[in-house]
């Protein structure tokens, strides 16, 4: 949900028009930014935040009636194009939020609209070097886990990922280094590759939590794993016997060849019907960590319900 502030024009995230009441929140005409700015929203009317509070039963705080055509503060379309891919961003990255406070944040757009910084944010440009060029600092390389510290976890853990049992390499920090900037042992553990990209920002106690409703699956995906490379291994060893009997034959078919295709493609066949359904078991199972962390999210964002 979002709304155009009637002072700077700018569309964004309703929770920039939210503040805490007494009983209810109540919403402004004008969002964060300008009022940190020192506009009073009471000198604003904006016609859309007012009826959205009144169904929501929250305070408004803004002139009554209908919005006035005035000049908005960027008045540049393109420009406030710029500002609000630079404040979504800001906004989804909880990275940049951990590290820069949003009144910091905040105050440097202001400076920007203001030019006092002679720099608008670009749409071509990263959302690091936009921060850079404003003068802000974000450390986005927080990961700074050695070589040797790796091998002794997955020494540790004997090379099985500790979430679903599977074989893995990738050292997963358990608290999302995002978030923690842990980076010493104890918050350090063994994954698979897929756990770790599905975890990836997810809070550890999150995971494990989803995790553990789906104990009969994590096995299952253990027997599929090691399935698959026993098949596979048997099916690389008949392809070689196939070349070696080629080479000594000296001929590319003949009926006992023949057979031995026939056979390595009823293997490669099986192989791959197993791949399938285990890509599906895969799939579920991603989904299901995919809905806990997005409802997780939902019930703590902060938006204007």
């Amino acid at each position: 949900m979002k709304f155009q502030c009637s002072s700077c024009g700018l569309r964004m995230n309703s929770g920039h028009f939210k503040q805490a009441g007494q009983v209810n929140p109540r919403l402004t005409s004008i969002c964060d930014l300008c009022i940190q700015r020192g506009e009073n929203p009471e000198d604003f009317a904006n016609e859309t935040v007012s009826v959205f509070a009144q169904c929501l039963l929250y305070s408004f705080i803004g002139k009554s009636g209908e919005d006035v055509a005035n000049a908005f503060l960027v008045a540049a379309k393109e420009a406030r194009k710029r500002y609000e891919a630079f404040i979504q961003d800001y906004d989804g990255n909880s990275l940049a939020r951990q590290q820069l406070a949003r009144q910091d944040f905040n105050q440097a757009v202001i400076d920007s609209e203001k030019g006092q910084i002679d720099f608008v944010p670009q749409l071509d440009l990263t959302f690091a070097e936009n921060l850079q060029k404003l003068g802000l600092k974000v450390d986005f390389k927080l990961n700074e886990v050695d070589y040797i510290d790796r091998e002794r976890i997955r020494v540790k853990y004997n090379y099985r990922c500790q979430y679903c049992g599977r074989r893995g390499r990738s050292v997963d920090h358990k608290n999302p280094v995002s978030l923690s900037r842990n980076n010493d042992l104890d918050n350090l553990i063994l994954s698979c590759s897929e756990c770790n990209r599905i975890k990836s920002n997810m809070p550890y106690e999150l995971f494990v939590e989803l995790n553990k409703q789906i104990p009969q699956a994590n096995r299952k995906l253990v027997r599929y794993e090691n399935a698959l490379a026993t098949l596979k291994g048997e099916f690389e060893q008949r392809r070689r016997a196939l070349a070696a009997q080629m080479h000594l034959k000296g001929v590319v078919t003949d009926p006992e060849l023949n057979q031995l295709r026939r056979q390595n493609k009823k293997l490669q066949d099986a192989i791959d019907s197993l791949t399938s359904d285990y890509n599906a078991l895969r799939n579920v199972r991603e989904q299901h960590f995919m809905t806990g962390w997005r409802l997780s999210q939902i019930s703590k964002r902060e938006d204007i319900v």
